[in-house]
């Protein structure tokens, strides 16, 4: 549902929710918090008509999906920050823009952590912090629902390297590809937040946010977890995939090679089968009274000998379903 919600702190420390947009400036009021919920056009056009921000700001907004970044402006910030949606790991955008005494964010889709944060004001201390205070807590949760997804792709890794319910190799690979893909769109989320927290811990211009430097660090510092067990994961997944299809290739060779035995075995067979099957008069092995049994025997002794000699040198391989064994016992 469409709306605009409004969280107005007074200088009594007192907080209002839901209040009339025109009261937020209002000389009792110390701070406030103007959330563009799933907005309509006429309520984004307010961006432009009452708050008076920047035209490329607003274009920014309105064009989706921006990379995350921070720009500055006379009188305050303009932050893009990215969401993850649920089991999907799209990124969903989530614009702010932070002034002295006003926080605005912006927001297509609703976003858990917008939620979870407004509900968290009614703390006396994010009350008396101020909009920078809400900013960190914005991107501290949104970066904290970064885990949940990771550690999913992490067990799902696990399970494949365990192999415990004997999967067959190709819906191993499918699932190995589809988890790299996963991991490629958390990239695309985690790294360029990176980077921006990075700025924002190095800007000169931050001052506002000297006092909280520790914080950001925090933040910065779960990042580079995150953008290091990505990398770990990918890497887990390449050496999966890597292991499976040698696995795969090595067990297609030994097929081919105890086939190969059994059409060799039968080659010599067939010759005297095919000699012996020709319709001629003068043929003087097809008068002995026990030529037949002499020929089935040459040919068994022939068959086995080559049998033998096949099976010593390694020709006939076990055809085995634990893959996980197999891939255990290759690293050892």
């Amino acid at each position: 549902m469409a709306m605009i919600r409004t969280c107005v702190v007074t200088k009594e420390f007192e907080i209002l929710y839901d209040v009339d947009l025109t009261l937020v400036n209002s000389p009792d009021v110390s701070w406030y918090w103007v959330d563009f919920h799933e907005p309509t056009d006429e309520e984004s056009a307010l961006l432009a008509s009452f708050f008076r921000f920047h035209p490329l700001a607003i274009e920014d907004c309105l064009e989706y999906v921006q990379r995350p970044k921070l720009d500055f402006y006379d009188r305050y910030l303009f932050v893009v920050l990215h969401a993850i949606a649920g089991m999907t790991l799209e990124a969903e955008e989530v614009d702010l823009f932070v002034g002295q005494n006003f926080i605005v964010s912006f927001h297509k889709p609703p976003i858990h952590a917008v939620d979870e944060v407004w509900e968290r004001l009614k703390h006396e201390e994010d009350i008396q912090q101020g909009p920078f205070h809400v900013m960190y807590r914005l991107i501290d949760k949104l970066v904290d629902d970064y885990f949940p997804p990771l550690y999913h792709i992490e067990d799902v890794l696990n399970d494949l390297e365990e192999n415990t319910n004997n999967e067959p190799i190709h819906d191993i690979i499918e699932k190995v590809f589809d988890i790299r893909g996963d991991l490629s769109k958390l990239r695309r989320t985690i790294v360029p937040m990176r980077d921006l927290l990075y700025r924002i811990i190095h800007s000169d211009r931050l001052q506002r946010m000297k006092e909280r430097q520790l914080y950001f660090h925090d933040i910065y510092d779960h990042l580079l977890k995150l953008s290091e067990m990505i990398e770990t994961n990918r890497e887990i997944t390449a050496d999966i995939r890597d292991s499976y299809l040698s696995l795969n290739s090595n067990r297609m060779n030994n097929i081919m090679m105890t086939f190969t035995a059994i059409t060799t075995i039968f080659m010599p067979l067939s010759f005297i089968a095919g000699i012996y099957g020709m319709n001629f008069d003068y043929m003087p092995e097809l008068h002995w009274k026990y030529g037949y049994f002499v020929v089935l025997a040459a040919m068994a002794v022939i068959g086995m000998t080559m049998f033998v000699w096949f099976k010593r040198n390694g020709w006939f391989q076990l055809l085995k379903s634990d893959w996980a064994k197999e891939e255990r016992e290759r690293r050892q």
